[in-house]
């Protein structure tokens, strides 16, 4: 039987290593690709100006790779469960795909659509891609736990052996019985929104550094892996968080968006480590996706992930309330420079280095400010091109000191720490301008430096620059005294101290799978 098909994008925006896709294909007569702006997902309280203008990107550059193909993509706006029975009926729908999704919010969807599609005998097939390994396998194998530590996971992937082969692109042979019917409206029906279409203010927005896209995708991994040395002698801890380009390979968006799929990223690394000596996980590149799959699966196998409340793993912490303080450290008004740069880069570029992720999720949290990881967890959702649900929620867990990760008395200085690997304060004069006249003595501790000194800067701390907001020698103290009570009264039988947390039976998953076809 040729079928009608819709195959619903939503992260995978590519058509490399796309299984999901090439069922779509498979004996298709009408291929109808589709894309949908849910107003749960797309809002421009979840999503900032850089991660719009990255969606966009990739949303263009797609279009473009299927209309080689001579398809093309159909942007729709609504809900889904609202969206697509409306499309079953137009397009006399008979099959739809997807790939795969974990997030909560994901799931429930997913089970929504299956069973609507299913009532109007819509066959729905969907397939795993946007993680290394199927994430239920690894909780299986683990006796429906997730894994709580990293050798853990490691264990168990060796256990399953390497992550499948990605698969090519569809050629135009695949496609050559393919058609896909668009109107002389399609712009004005089904049309990729410009920016300002989309009522966006676009004057915030610099260069733009990342273009969003498949195509930008394979071109920048190309290009890293070409480097064989630096690849083979990768080690995350040992990359710079404040120099003034990237220390790593910033491909962590284009993974996030499915832009480029992690599978294809895992077998170019192996191709260059073969035969080299290299480093290993957790430090290495592999180690990287390592760590993305360790937070995938923890957060599909732990309820309320993103959440401190309700969350089994999770110590429970007497957080403090304090919006003057979470609004300076979001405008990046701290006092603290080296803070503020981080915070400073991220609204404009929309990506920091991780380590600077951990300088100012540890300054929020448990080193200064005493504010919830769940706070700064929705900042970097809105403002990180790499915002990920999972790596998200799993990595303020970690940082805060909360899950994963127990030795709460170390804290990162504010100014200690950049020095180290930015001495002269060069990552500050850049994204600190207000700054730049400083000497190096003074820069990372401005209200230190003479009054002088402060006016041949054309800077005066207290009035063109805030005093810092905390004392850091005084409070980090203090806090780790009040994380060592929030330690004290996890009971002895606390999840967050045991191997794993056993999953309910019939979760969403289940329900999805008893729906849909799974191949």
């Amino acid at each position: 039987m040729a079928h009608t098909c819709i195959h619903w994008f939503r992260k995978g925006l590519r058509l490399h290593d796309n299984p999901a896709l090439m069922a779509a294909i498979k004996d298709c007569k009408q291929l109808y690709p589709v894309f949908i702006l849910d107003p749960y997902l797309h809002n421009n309280a979840c999503v900032g100006i850089n991660r719009w203008r990255f969606l966009i990107g990739a949303l263009k550059d797609l279009d473009g790779s299927l209309r080689k193909l001579n398809s093309r993509l159909f942007v729709v706006r609504g809900k889904p469960e609202d969206v697509l029975p409306k499309l079953f009926t137009k397009w006399k729908v008979t099959r739809l795909t997807y790939e795969y999704d974990t997030e909560p919010y994901s799931l429930q969807r997913d089970s929504k659509v299956t069973s609507l599609a299913k009532e109007r005998g819509v066959e729905v097939i969907y397939k795993v891609s946007h993680t290394l390994y199927n994430i239920d396998r690894i909780i299986e194998e683990n006796n429906g736990k997730p894994p709580l530590t990293y050798t853990k996971l490691q264990a168990i992937a060796k256990t399953i052996g390497p992550p499948k082969r990605p698969i090519p692109a569809p050629t135009m042979d695949d496609m050559k019985d393919v058609k896909t019917s668009s109107s002389e409206n399609h712009e004005k029906e089904y049309g990729i929104p410009t920016l300002e279409e989309l009522g966006l203010d676009t004057a915030p927005l610099g260069e733009d550094l990342f273009p969003g896209g498949e195509r930008e995708a394979l071109r920048r991994l190309d290009e890293h892996m070409k480097r064989t040395k630096w690849v083979c002698s990768f080690e995350k801890p040992q990359t710079s968080p404040n120099s003034l380009s990237p220390s790593t390979t910033v491909l962590s968006p284009y993974v996030t968006f499915g832009c480029l799929s992690v599978r294809t990223f895992w077998w170019r690394l192996t191709e260059v480590y073969r035969g080299n000596k290299h480093s290993d996980p957790p430090v290495s590149l592999h180690g990287q996706l390592l760590w993305r799959e360790f937070f995938y699966t923890a957060s599909l196998g732990i309820p309320n992930f993103n959440k401190m409340e309700g969350n089994s793993v999770c110590t429970q912490v007497d957080w403090d309330t304090k919006p003057d303080y979470l609004a300076a450290w979001r405008e990046a008004r701290t006092g603290y420079p080296f803070i503020d740069a981080i915070m400073t880069q991220l609204r404009q570029e929309g990506w920091i280095h991780h380590l600077a992720r951990h300088a100012v999720a540890c300054f929020l949290t448990r080193g200064d400010l005493w504010i919830s990881w769940e706070e700064g967890q929705k900042v970097f959702e809105q403002l990180l091109l790499d915002g990920d649900w999972a790596l998200n929620a799993g990595n303020w867990q970690w940082l805060s000191a909360s899950t994963f990760f127990h030795q709460y008395f170390r804290v990162y200085s504010p100014v200690a720490f950049g020095k180290k690997t930015d001495k002269n304060g060069d990552y500050i004069r850049k994204y600190l301008p207000l700054l730049k006249k400083f000497p190096a003595e003074y820069i990372y501790e401005p209200w230190k430096a003479p009054r002088s000194i402060q006016q041949a800067a054309g800077c005066i701390v207290g009035k063109d620059y805030p005093h810092p907001i905390v004392q850091h020698e005084v409070i980090s103290k203090k806090n780790i005294q009040r994380m060592k009570l929030a330690y004290a009264k996890r009971s002895p039988e606390s999840p967050s101290k045991s191997k794993g947390v056993k999953r309910k039976a019939a979760s969403i998953i289940e329900m999805i799978k008893k729906k849909a076809k799974v191949k």
